[in-house]
């Protein structure tokens, strides 16, 4: 997942909260939203099976069904919910601005962002991983000295790095262009987000995704700081909580062909 200028962007509007800027755009309370009776939710759609478009269209996804069972928690009805598409980089400054209510978008829970915003319990661990069309690996002791793709400006560089130094990294630009040096087996493995990867294989089954992870990223939602969103704050933890004591998240896990 590449963070790009999030915390920059991010960081300057939170100078601005501080300091009290009269041209921020609040971000809306749970009352609000509930009177207004649609929640606005920023997610992925080109990241399977988090978020993505299906043949006809439509959003599907992990975090689609979080969003649209939020809805159901908080309005009571599952469709009550406008899902906005956003790009990394617009993630923190949608929900900093007002812009949406939430974020269920591939973000990762860290010391950086929770100085910006609240995070609810993660709803998914997600972390570093590998795929290969080598059926001879099938662990993570048999990287040595292969070549491994890595996306560049990605933290799987250091995390790559850090566990296998014999290693040589071959960076790419895109997912495609990864899957362009696996293809002409320019490299044997690729190395990136577990929950990308989950797709790529379900997407290319002659992919095998190795059984373990380097690094943990929990993914968690979103929302803004402030005692007027205590109630959302409240909603969040609760439900969330739930989700995971019933079995429900993990069953909805389990559903999407995400590794546990």
């Amino acid at each position: 997942m590449a963070r790009g200028g999030v915390f920059g962007s991010g960081l300057a509007i939170a100078a601005n909260i501080f300091f009290g800027s009269a041209s921020l755009i609040q971000a809306t309370p749970l009352e609000t939203i509930q009177e207004r009776g649609i929640l606005r939710v920023a997610v992925k759609e080109t990241v399977r099976p988090l978020g993505f478009r299906d043949e006809t269209g439509t959003l599907q996804g992990l975090e689609i069904e979080l969003a649209h069972q939020l809805a159901a928690e908080l309005l009571g009805d599952r469709q009550a919910v406008e899902l906005i598409p956003l790009p990394n980089q617009e993630r923190l400054d949608a929900v900093l601005t007002g812009e949406v209510d939430l974020v269920i978008a591939q973000l990762g829970l860290n010391a950086s962002r929770q100085r910006l915003v609240n995070f609810s319990p993660y709803y998914y661990l997600d972390g570093i991983g590998f795929v290969t069309q080598d059926r001879q690996i099938q662990s993570l002791n048999q990287i040595t000295d292969q070549q491994v793709v890595v996306l560049e400006g990605s933290e799987a560089i250091a995390a790559v790095r850090a566990y296998f130094p014999g290693v040589t990294l071959v960076g790419a630009k895109s997912y495609q262009e990864a899957l362009d040096y696996l293809e002409n087996h320019e490299a044997a493995l690729f190395a990136g987000d577990h929950s990308v990867l989950t797709g790529w294989v379900q997407e290319y089954p002659e992919y095998q995704l190795l059984p373990a992870w380097l690094t943990g990223n929990p993914l968690a939602i979103a929302f803004p700081k402030g005692r007027q969103h205590q109630t959302l704050n409240q909603a969040l933890q609760t439900t969330v909580t739930e989700w995971q004591d019933s079995g429900w998240l993990t069953e909805r896990i389990d559903h999407w062909g995400l590794p546990q």
